[in-house]
C-alpha cells in the first residue's frame, strides 16, 4: 500500500554517445551481461533487419555485431529481441524474431526462416542455430518473444507472439526444442503482439496474459500443469467491445502500490488500461482513476523507480500521425502515492521513441538509465539516456540478481520483494519475463529505497514442488551500492 504523497521528482537525464545511437528504424532493445565482463551490455533490433550488439566498456559503448557474426540487414524487419540461456552454459544467448520482408510460406509451401536464435559461444561469436534447434519457422509476424519455464523442469522455454498468425510455445528438450502450441492451448490465433508471464494464482508456475490487436480480445491463460485455459472473459479482462482500430500492444507488469502483487498495464490504440491486483486472482481496470488512460495511440511501456523514491513509476511510448509526418509522443508518468503524472514537458528530449522503452542501470551508479527506439518520421533514432540523480539520492537503492542453482540466469518469473527493518513492504519485482516493446532482459531486479538503509530481501523460487522463498536477512544497501546482491536458489 501507498505510505505518504512524495513530491514530484524531476526528470534529468542526458544524451549518451548520440552519434552512436543516431541510427533510425530501431524497434527493441534488451540488456544483457553477454561477456560476463560485470556490465550491461545493449542489443538492438532494426526494421532494415540489422541487429545492433553494443557492448558496454566502462560505461562507453561500441557496436560489436558484425564482428561476432550478427546480421547487419535481413529479409524482414526484426521485431522482437530475447535474452536467456537456453543451454545452461552461463552465459546468454539471443532470440530474435522477424517478420514483414520475406516472412511467410514459400511457392514450394516451406516455410522460410523468420527467426534466429543465435547462441552465444563464449562471447567470442554468435552463432545462429534457429533451424537446428527447431524454433526457425515461429512465424512470418512475430513479435514479442519471451524465454520462460512454464513447465519448472529446470530449463528455459521460448513463446512467441505473432501479429498474423497463430502463437507459438517451444518446450526445451535438452538444448532442442518441440513446438507444442496446440497441446499446450497456446496456440492462440488471434493478432497478439505483448505478453506478460508471471504466477498470478500464486500455484507456483507461470501464466500469461497476451494483448491482442485489431479489435481482437485479449487472453489470459491459467497454466495447469502445463495445459492453459484462457480465462480473459471470466475475469472481465478481454475488452470484448472493442473495434477494429482499438487493441493491446503491449503488456508491463509492476507492484505500483507496493501491497505485493503484480499488476498489469496495457498499452493500448485506444484507451489504456491498468489492471490493478485484487488479490485471490482478480483485477479491477483503474487506469482512468489514477490518470493514465487517455485516447492515445501508445506502444511500448516499462515500470521502473526513476527517482529511486520507493514507488514504480512508468514510462510509455507512442506516436502522432503518419509516414514522414510521424511524430513520437512519449510519457513519463510519476508515482505520486494513488495516482500518476505525466513530468514530460512538451518540447523534453525523451519524446524520442514510438516502440522500444527500456530501463537498465548500465553504468552500475544505482539509478535507472533509459534506452528508447524510435521507427517511423523525421529524426528517428534510438538514443540512449543517462539519469543524472544526485549521488545521495541514486545511492538510495538496491540491485538482486536472481540465479539457478547452477548460477545461470534462468529463473525469469520468479519473484523478489523488499522490506523495511520494521517489516514494511519496500517493493516487488519480477526477475524479467519480458516486458517492453517485445523486448526481454537478463538483469538485476532495481529498487528505490527511499533512504532505508538496512532491509529484508525475500525471493520466491517457482519450482516443480511449488513456491519456495528464501529469505536474507539485514542486508546493507551501501554495500552493495556498485554491484548486485546475488541470490543463488537453494543457497
Amino acid at each position: 500500500m501507498f505510505h505518504g504523497t512524495p513530491a514530484r521528482a524531476e526528470a534529468t537525464f542526458s544524451a549518451v554517445q548520440p552519434d552512436l545511437f543516431a541510427a533510425p528504424g530501431a524497434l527493441a532493445s534488451a540488456w544483457a551481461d553477454f561477456d560476463r565482463d560485470g556490465d550491461l551490455d545493449l542489443a538492438v533490433a532494426f526494421d532494415s533487419g540489422e541487429l545492433r550488439l553494443y557492448r558496454n566498456d566502462r560505461g562507453s559503448f561500441v557496436n560489436i555485431g558484425p564482428q561476432l557474426g550478427l546480421p547487419v540487414s535481413g529479409p524482414g524487419e526484426m521485431r522482437g529481441l530475447a535474452w536467456g540461456d537456453y543451454d545452461g552454459d552461463g552465459d546468454p544467448d539471443l532470440f530474435a524474431s522477424r517478420a514483414g520482408r520475406g516472412g511467410g510460406i514459400g511457392k514450394s509451401g516451406a516455410t522460410i526462416v523468420s527467426s534466429s536464435l543465435y547462441r552465444n559461444d563464449g562471447a567470442t561469436a554468435f552463432t545462429d542455430v534457429a533451424e537446428t534447434h527447431g524454433v526457425a519457422g515461429t512465424g512470418p509476424s512475430g513479435r514479442h518473444p519471451t524465454w520462460i519455464d512454464f513447465d519448472n523442469d529446470g530449463d528455459l522455454d521460448l513463446y512467441v507472439t505473432q501479429r498474423y498468425t497463430s502463437n507459438r510455445m517451444y518446450r526445451n528438450d535438452g538444448g532442442r526444442f518441440v513446438d507444442i502450441s496446440g497441446v499446450s492451448g497456446l496456440n492462440d490465433p488471434r493478432r497478439s503482439v505483448g505478453s506478460c508471464w508471471f504466477d498470478f494464482d500464486q500455484d507456483g508456475d507461470l501464466d500469461v496474459f497476451v494483448a491482442n490487436q485489431q479489435g481482437d480480445k485479449d487472453g489470459f491463460f491459467r497454466n495447469d500443469a502445463g495445459k492453459f485455459t484462457d480465462i480473459a472473459r471470466q475475469l472481465g479482462m478481454d475488452q470484448s467491445q472493442r473495434s477494429v482500430d482499438q487493441g493491446g500492444v503491449i503488456c508491463a507488469l509492476g507492484d505500483y502500490d507496493n501491497d505485493g502483487d503484480f499488476d498489469i498495464f496495457v498499452s493500448t490504440y485506444g484507451a489504456n488500461l491498468l489492471y490493478r491486483n485484487e488479490g485471490a486472482g482478480s483485477f479491477r481496470e483503474v487506469a482512468a482513476s489514477v490518470g493514465i488512460s487517455g485516447e492515445k495511440h501508445t506502444v511500448g511501456a516499462e515500470w521502473g523507480d526513476y527517482d529511486n523514491d520507493g514507488l514504480l513509476d512508468l514510462y510509455v511510448t507512442g506516436y502522432e500521425g503518419e509516414g514522414e509526418k510521424t511524430v513520437a509522443k512519449d510519457y513519463l508518468y510519476h508515482n505520486e502515492g494513488g495516482r500518476f503524472v505525466d513530468v514530460l514537458t512538451k518540447d523534453s528530449a525523451l519524446h524520442a521513441a514510438d516502440h522500444g522503452i527500456s530501463w537498465a542501470d548500465y553504468d552500475g551508479d544505482g539509478d535507472l538509465d533509459l534506452k528508447l527506439a524510435q521507427t517511423w518520421g523525421k529524426g528517428a533514432r534510438n538514443p540512449l539516456f543517462r539519469n543524472e540523480l544526485p549521488k545521495q539520492q541514486r545511492h538510495s537503492s538496491l540491485q538482486v540478481q536472481v540465479l539457478d542453482r547452477g548460477k545461470n540466469a534462468t529463473r525469469a518469473g520468479s519473484e523478489v520483494r523488499v522490506y523495511a527493518a520494521d517489516g514494511k513492504l519496500l517493493g516487488s519485482r519480477l526477475v524479467s519475463p519480458g516486458h517492453a516493446y517485445a523486448a526481454q532482459s537478463v538483469m538485476p531486479t532495481h529498487f528505490g529505497l527511499a533512504g532505508n538503509s538496512t532491509v529484508r530481501v525475500e525471493v520466491t523460487f517457482l519450482t516443480s514442488t511449488g513456491r519456495k522463498t528464501q529469505v536474507i536477512n539485514q542486508v546493507t544497501a551501501a554495500r552493495y551500492s556498485d554491484k548486485a546482491l546475488v541470490v543463488i536458489e537453494g543457497q
